[in-house]
């Protein structure tokens, strides 16, 4: 990754630390929310030869129920299955806030989707608010950023609001670098969340958290809520009051919220953003040469 491109994004979001006080949440915000709600679907053009609709009609199944069978234990799974005539790699990931029991719940009503929207279509992916599968040819690789599904809310926020949603995104990205996959945080009355492929690394997924901020900051503006799903990673947010009422305070240039733990948290996110930087910096560096001998 780029490290000049690293420190532009540090540039950018380190000063919003400063507009309010951001705690991580620890799976209170979206307990009563219906995470089999479908959020949206993928699905490839049906244009299989009839043998290779008789042998998915064969193997989704299989696919299918391995991964539900890992669902009760683990929030990602990835898996082949296949005959001589087709090879599928197929997971699924579970939102990580979410319980066991929830996210088997979740995994479970994903075959019925996906059969419904899909049928033998390949590739194929089906979103839904707590959970996703996504199964396609075995060894076709994608990129990780390819923007997949977008929404912005019609409700829109008063001036003061776009730097208040910025300080939840850094927040989050400050998370997001310090090499966890799941993370959720609350700003000023605005909830964050991010999370990326269980089979992506700390550097890969903080770029990917990073290019879906940039999207939702340029396509939503002032939006109050918003999602952004790319190939390898999610961000959405939302204001959770009733109205937004930006109570800037031009004098002090806060919304007035200032305290040594403010302060401490502004440091520590300096500190472990660089270090991410560094790291993933080193990391590219490290294998720049190794190919070049």
């Amino acid at each position: 990754m780029d490290p000049s491109k690293t420190l532009n994004h540090l540039h950018f979001f380190l000063p919003t630390f400063v507009l309010c006080y951001c705690m991580i949440l620890q799976s209170v915000y979206t307990s009563n929310l219906d995470y089999k709600q479908l959020v949206y679907n993928h699905c490839a053009n049906q244009t299989s030869e009839d043998h290779t609709t008789v042998s998915l009609s064969s193997i989704l199944p299989a696919l299918f129920q391995e991964l539900l069978e890992h669902s009760t234990k683990s929030k990602f799974f990835e898996t082949n299955a296949g005959n001589d005539k087709v090879a599928v790699s197929g997971l699924f990931q579970c939102r990580g806030d979410l319980s066991n029991k929830d996210c088997y719940s979740c995994v479970n009503k994903l075959p019925e989707v996906s059969n419904k929207l899909c049928s033998q279509s390949l590739p194929a992916r089906v979103q839904l608010s707590g959970c996703s599968i996504h199964y396609r040819a075995d060894g076709v690789q994608t990129s990780g950023l390819q923007l997949l599904h977008k929404s912005c809310s019609g409700q829109t926020g008063s001036i003061g609001f776009p730097e208040r949603r910025d300080a939840a995104f850094a927040a989050v990205q400050e998370c997001i670098m310090s090499g966890q996959g799941f993370c959720e945080e609350t700003c000023e009355s605005i909830h964050v969340m991010a999370q990326c492929d269980g089979n992506l690394g700390a550097c890969d997924c903080g770029e990917c958290v990073n290019t879906a901020v940039e999207i939702a900051q340029e396509t939503c503006g002032y939006s109050v809520s918003g999602e952004i799903y790319l190939d390898g990673c999610f961000v959405s947010y939302k204001y959770q009051g009733n109205e937004f009422n930006g109570d800037w305070n031009e004098d002090k240039g806060s919304f007035g919220r200032s305290s040594n733990k403010l302060i401490a948290i502004v440091i520590g996110g300096i500190a472990v953003v660089l270090t991410g930087a560094g790291l993933c910096y080193f990391c590219g560096s490290w294998g720049r040469k190794k190919d070049d001998y």
